[in-house]
């Protein structure tokens, strides 16, 4: 008989059933939370690991809107000041897409839609937002899952180098309208940072040529 030693493990084989959480325990509360776990789940051996703790930073969910218009291939970002960036040596002033989090009982296409009006004084409606992907930003040591959207939207709605956000949330936002090629070479160049945005733009290079044919076809 031939053994099954060295038979490779099924692709992502193990869910939630395999986890065994004997406490959950909150460290801190304010804007966001930290709490500690202490958990133990299945190994890949099909044993058990150690009781260990790891604290978690519950910062909630967030929705990331990529605005893209389609015929004149243009993308709109939005500059704003993030303390998160301050220990590095760059500017702490990011370029970045559409982002908030959620208030109570919202969808993620409500926020989509209010963030959009709140950040760039856009008007977007449910079948302008095309959902790409869900992601963990960091599920090493935090909890947050993004929802990453693109928007369809008439560039001529938006004013190059206009300012907004909520004065009352701290937010002082420029809004920069630029082509696609342009904004590839920024991330290229090192000069976008913001993961989600990185990640918006590594999919809109895969995805372009589809989205013009199907503006192409709707006219």
């Amino acid at each position: 008989m031939k053994s099954n030693k060295n038979k490779p493990l099924a692709m992502l084989k193990f869910d939630n059933e395999q986890v065994s959480v004997h406490s959950v325990v909150t460290k801190y509360q304010g804007f966001f939370k930290m709490d500690e776990y202490s958990l133990q789940h299945k190994l890949f051996s099909g044993e058990q690991s150690q009781i260990f703790t790891r604290e978690i930073f519950e910062r909630g969910d967030a929705v990331v809107v990529m605005p893209y218009d389609a015929k004149l291939d243009k993308v709109l970002l939005i500059e704003q000041f993030r303390p998160g960036a301050l220990r590095g040596d760059d500017s702490p002033w990011l370029l970045e897409f559409i982002a908030g989090m959620f208030d109570e009982n919202e969808t993620p296409i409500e926020v989509a839609i209010r963030e959009a009006k709140e950040e760039t004084d856009l008007t977007l409606c449910h079948n302008d937002l095309v959902p790409i992907m869900q992601y963990l930003s960091s599920p090493g040591g935090m909890s947050e899952r993004i929802h990453l959207y693109l928007a369809h939207f008439d560039s001529d709605q938006i004013t190059d180098g206009a300012i907004h956000g909520l004065p009352e949330e701290n937010e002082d936002i420029l809004l920069h309208l630029v082509s696609r090629t342009d904004a590839l070479a920024l991330l290229t160049e090192g000069k976008i940072t913001n993961a989600a945005t990185i990640i918006g733009l590594q999919w809109l290079a895969l995805n372009h040529q589809s989205l013009s044919i199907q503006e192409t076809s709707t006219k």
